[in-house]
């Protein structure tokens, strides 16, 4: 889809464990601040014996959130639900009433070709059901697209199903962490995951395959704390730019703000997207030099790169 703001706007994705008994109180006193969207999750966050623990204080919290908003004043973030099966998304809109209003949608892990039908079949069972509209997000992750032989035919088929329900699925997101699990593999503080060359070539047939039609955001970031950070999340967030990501999984507040900083758009691009959305079709040339004369704009070839500078300065701001 791609062709709306929405789809941009996501931003940081900010991970917390749906049993976190603090998320609605620190959502209510903006503790974490605004410009993010929030993941409650019930998957590899929760230890299987305690999955219904966890889905009574998620329900708890965001009722909690739903009736404060009644009173009190402050910024609510998209929020998602990683689920762990499609069952989850039927039962707990049911048991959250009124307070699925502010449920914008499922994170869907480890999508594959075996649970894809399924996951498909419920998400238009919801959407049709309720009125309100629940977006999705998959992530790719699963084994299944690690392996080169095979990985192009499984991507293509997922995508092919997945028309099925595109208008539902707001992003495309990736496992960094599950695929370099496979491998035994993990970064360092000042290591891109984009230099793990195995992990790079899945991700660039993620992007290749995928990145006409949808918005692809970027793998976690686990680094929060310690000498370097910073600067590994930089590097990796400007890998993340070059290969066509947007937005990125949090796992700690601290990140959100360098990673809404690094998809600001800058005066200069905004500038030269507006000129080249702006061509007449009867203007003789169809290339230009760029409003501050330091590079070239072209009419033919810089419009679908245009039209994503808008949406991200919409998204996101401009430096």
């Amino acid at each position: 889809m791609k062709n709306a703001v929405i789809y941009y706007s996501v931003g940081p994705l900010l991970y917390c464990p749906a049993n976190h008994v603090a998320i609605a109180d620190s959502i209510i006193t903006q503790k974490f601040g605004s410009g993010y969207s929030l993941a409650l999750c019930l998957e590899d966050t929760i230890g299987d014996c305690h999955v219904a623990q966890a889905e009574n204080c998620l329900i708890q919290s965001l009722n909690h959130i739903y009736q404060a908003q009644g009173h009190t004043a402050f910024f609510l973030p998209r929020i998602f639900i990683r689920i762990r099966s499609a069952a989850q998304m039927d039962s707990l809109l049911k048991r959250l009433g009124s307070s699925r209003k502010i449920v914008s949608g499922f994170i869907i892990p480890k999508l594959n070709l075996d649970n894809i039908d399924t996951y498909i079949q419920m998400v238009l069972h919801i959407n049709a059901f309720y009125p309100e509209r629940f977006y999705t997000m998959p992530i790719l992750e699963s084994p299944s697209i690690a392996i080169p032989g095979k990985r192009a035919d499984v991507l293509f088929k997922i995508k092919e199903r997945l028309k099925g329900i595109e208008q539902y699925i707001l992003n495309i997101r990736v496992g960094g962490n599950d695929l370099c699990h496979l491998f035994g593999f993990r970064r360092g503080i000042r290591e891109s995951i984009h230099d793990i060359r195995p992990i790079c070539n899945i991700f660039a047939d993620i992007i290749t395959i995928f990145g006409t039609e949808y918005v692809i955001s970027g793998p976690v970031w686990e680094y929060y704390s310690g000498d370097g950070w910073e600067d590994g999340l930089k590097q990796e967030l400007s890998d993340d730019k070059l290969c066509g990501f947007v937005g990125k999984t949090a796992i700690h507040p601290k990140q959100v703000p360098l990673i809404r900083q690094a998809y600001c758009v800058s005066k200069e691009d905004l500038e030269d997207a507006q000129a080249v959305l702006g061509w007449q079709e009867d203007t003789p040339s169809f290339v230009s030099g760029s409003i501050q004369k330091k590079r070239m704009n072209e009419y033919k070839t810089h419009t679908n790169w245009a039209q994503k500078i808008i949406y991200l300065s919409e998204a996101y701001g401009v430096l």
